[in-house]
This record gives structure tokens, C-alpha cells and sequence, in this order.
């Protein structure tokens, strides 16, 4: 959610903005949003006025009331609980005024950068730049669920019988090398000085509206049935929605977690779920790596969230590139978001593995969390979030870029101490 001034004194950017998101249809709000405002403010001046003098009244009633005026203090009493009544009538159309502006305020996107390509989907996104050699190896590379299935590691089918389409068994040392991949995520975060975190799995709506926008949350969300509780899309939900309604320290920032959750994901939209892999499913693992942060320090935050994805990857022998998301693909609270993609050598093509946003402090103000500054002073934090590992996801890239010609996974050397000094897996 943007502040509010931005619509009060530059009506005209926060229209460009929507423009360069292709939401022409939101453009309406933004007038809307500023005659509702002009209201507000007005009542609450009015409001003010009237219980100053409320005050002025009451306080003349007391002297009346000391030199025997009664009649003349009735009088006042009497004007006094009209007003009071004035203020009550006020008072609720403030309520209603704050809730509508509220409502529509969490519609209107967050700004963009400046420098974030312009263009309506994700094949407008930018390829930046690219890290480690693609390689296209002289033989066949399976298809990942027949990867999988060469080592009796996953059944789609038994979990169809269970669960219906999205969903898998991951077994032996497929399974294992799930586990593995995120042990070591876990632990390459923790050396690199964040916290480690396991978040609750299912939150309140008024967290799940502070962190994602309307559509988003139609998209993706299970709801629970009957209870005000939502399965988390990614850990990240749970994560910023831990500072709800607090006033940090300023000497606490930034704070840096990474945390590990399963997700669940309706995947609602044109991508659908995948009939036969593992690729769009709904239900994985993750982790992942949070920041609160000073605005001026966000974008630092930034740089070296999405570094940290590209290290990660190449330290296990996986090329990857890094694509800027244009502005059409940005969802709503987004300042700047980029993807890292990881090589498919079956595809002979790159596909997304990870997401760093820097959100500034558009989730920040939903779920009113502030610092405060040494002046007393306080301030809305910003946060970011990107994805450290997201198996099975990430598993596709791996097992296709370590697949050798007999069939064989290689494991990394950073990866064997976490599947039992196994340098590689065989066939079943």
C-alpha cells in the first residue's frame, strides 16, 4: 500500500504508475481515492472543532455552576449533548470514509522503480546477465519425472489415488536428496548470518491481506473451512506478518531469517498444474530468506539477496541467469523484482527457480510495522523476500545438469556430507 500523500500531492505519478502496469482500469480510483480523502479531512477538522468547543463548554459550566448561574449551566448542558451527538454522527462517517479509502488504497499498486523494464507479461522480461556455462551434454536427458522414476523415486500415481492431481510421493534417494538440498540451503544461510526460522503454516486473514495483494490471494490461498485461517503460499506470509503491529528498534535492523515451510498453492491462472512432473504442483518445500530493513539500505539488501541465489546454484554445479521482471509482471506491492533461472539441459533452455523482490514498504504499511529512529521518530520498515531453494522445483534443474550417461546422479562435494558422503546415486 502507498502513502497516501503520494495521491494527495501527485495525483499524476501514481496514474503513470498504473499505466506502466497495464491497470488502466484503476485509473478511476485514484480520483475516487482523493475526493473520499478531501472528505475525511474534512470531518476530522470538523470533529476537532467541535470537541475543542465541547471542551471550552464544559469547562464554562463548572464557573456557571460556582457563582449559582444553574438555569445558564442547563442551558449549556443541553447544547453540549447536541453536540456530543454531532460528534457521534461524525465519528461514523469517519469510520466509514477511513474503511473505504482503506479498501480501494489496497487495490492501487505499490510505485515501480525507475529502472524496471516496461512491458505487459513475463515475456517482456530482461535477461541481465548470465552465470556459469550452459552445457548440452551427447546424450538424451529424460524427462525429470523419468529421472525420477530411474530410481524408484517418485509415484504420481499412488498420490493421484490419495491427494488428486498436483501432488507426489518423493522416495529413497530422491527423497533424500530433497531433504539434502534443503539442509544445505538451510545452513549456506546461516553462514551467511541470518536466523533460522520455522513459521507457523497457517495464518489470519488480515496477515494474509498485509502481505499479498486481492488477486494473489484468490490465486493461490486455501482457505480453511469454517476458521479464519489460510494454508501458507510460502514461509514468507508467516515471516512479515511476525512484525505485525510492532515498532522495531532501530538498532535491531536490519533483521535477516531464513526460514523452511511447506507451501500450498491453488495455482489458479493460466499455467495450471502439471499433469505429469513436478514442476507446478500444489504442494512443495522451501526455503527461504526474509529482510526488514532501513529504506536506505533496501536496495543493498536487494543486491546481495539475489547474489545469494546465484552462489547457492553455482556452488552446486548449476548455470544459471538472472531476468529482471518488467513491469506488468510485477505483482502489486513490488518495487523491483528479478528471477533467477536455472539451465535445463533437456530443454536446452533457462527456467525460474528463484524470486527476489524488494517490496520498500508496501507490506510494511498493511501490517503497520514501523522503527523507531533515535530522534523518536518513527518510520515504516521495508522488507524483501527471495527464494533460497524450492525443491522439487529446483530438483529438476539439478538432477538434469549432474545426470551422467549411465544414468547416474553426481553429487557436489558441498552436498555429500548432508546424503552420507554419497558421491553419487545409481540407478535402481
Amino acid at each position: 500500500m502507498i502513502d497516501i500523500k503520494l495521491i494527495r500531492e501527485n495525483r499524476d505519478l501514481v496514474k503513470e504508475n498504473i499505466k506502466k502496469k497495464f491497470q488502466d482500469e484503476k485509473l478511476e480510483l485514484v480520483d475516487e481515492i482523493y475526493e473520499l480523502d478531501k472528505q475525511y479531512r474534512d470531518i476530522k477538522a470538523k470533529m476537532d472543532e467541535e470537541r475543542g468547543e465541547k471542551n471550552k463548554l464544559s469547562d464554562e459550566i463548572g464557573k456557571l455552576m460556582r457563582d449559582g448561574k444553574k438555569e445558564e449551566a442547563m442551558k449549556i448542558k443541553d447544547k453540549i449533548a447536541k453536540m456530543g451527538k454531532e460528534i457521534d454522527t461524525l465519528t461514523e462517517k469517519e469510520d466509514t470514509l477511513s474503511k473505504d479509502i482503506k479498501e480501494k488504497m489496497m487495490v492501487i499498486p505499490n510505485i515501480i522503480a525507475d529502472d524496471v523494464p516496461i512491458g505487459k507479461d513475463d515475456s517482456e522480461n530482461v535477461e541481465e546477465a548470465r552465470f556459469g556455462e550452459p552445457v548440452v551434454p551427447d546424450f538424451e536427458i529424460p524427462y525429470h519425472a523419468d529421472i525420477m522414476a530411474s530410481f524408484n523415486g517418485i509415484d504420481k500415481d499412488a498420490a493421484g489415488r490419495v491427494s488428486g492431481n498436483g501432488f507426489y510421493y518423493l522416495m529413497g534417494d530422491i527423497a533424500r536428496l530433497h531433504s539434502a538440498v534443503l539442509a544445505y540451503a538451510r545452513d549456506f544461510m546461516i553462514d551467511k548470518g541470518f536466523t533460522y526460522c520455522i513459521p507457523p503454516y497457517m495464518i489470519h486473514g488480515d496477515a494474509v491481506n498485509g502481505v499479498m495483494s486481492f488477486e494473489e490471494k484468490e490465486n493461490m490461498m486455501y482457505k480453511i473451512e469454517g476458521e479464519d485461517l489460510y494454508l501458507i503460499g510460502t514461509s514468507e506470509h508467516s515471516m512479515i506478518a511476525k512484525f505485525k503491529d510492532q515498532i522495531l528498534k532501530e538498532s535491531d535492523l536490519p533483521i535477516t531469517m531464513t526460514s523452511y515451510s511447506p507451501c500450498f498453492r491453488k495455482e489458479v491462472g493460466s499455467h495450471g498444474i502439471e499433469e505429469r512432473g513436478v514442476y507446478r504442483i500444489h504442494q512443495f518445500e522451501k526455503q527461504e530468506m526474509v529482510v526488514l530493513c532501513k529504506k536506505e539500505d533496501s536496495e543493498e539488501w536487494y543486491n546481495k539477496m539475489w547474489n545469494y541465489s546465484v552462489e547457492l546454484f553455482r556452488s552446486l554445479d548449476i548455470p544459471v541467469r538472472k531476468l529482471v521482471c518488467c513491469s506488468g509482471d510485477l505483482a502489486d506491492l513490488k518495487y523491483r523484482s528479478c528471477d533467477i533461472e536455472a539451465w535445463s539441459p533437456r530443454q536446452q533452455k533457462y527456467f525460474e527457480v528463484c524470486s527476489c523482490s524488494n517490496l520498500t514498504d508496501a507490506q510494511a504499511r498493511r501490517l503497520a510495522i514501523r522503527y523507531k529512529k533515535e530522534d523518536g521518530e518513527k518510520e515504516f520498515v521495508h522488507t524483501l523476500n527471495n527464494t533460497v531453494i524450492a525443491p522439487p522445483r529446483m530438483l529438476i534443474a539439478f538432477l538434469e545438469n549432474n545426470l551422467q550417461k549411465d544414468g547416474s546422479i553426481v553429487i557436489p562435494k558441498v552436498l555429500q556430507p548432508y546424503m552420507g558422503g554419497k558421491e553419487k546415486i545409481e540407478k535402481k
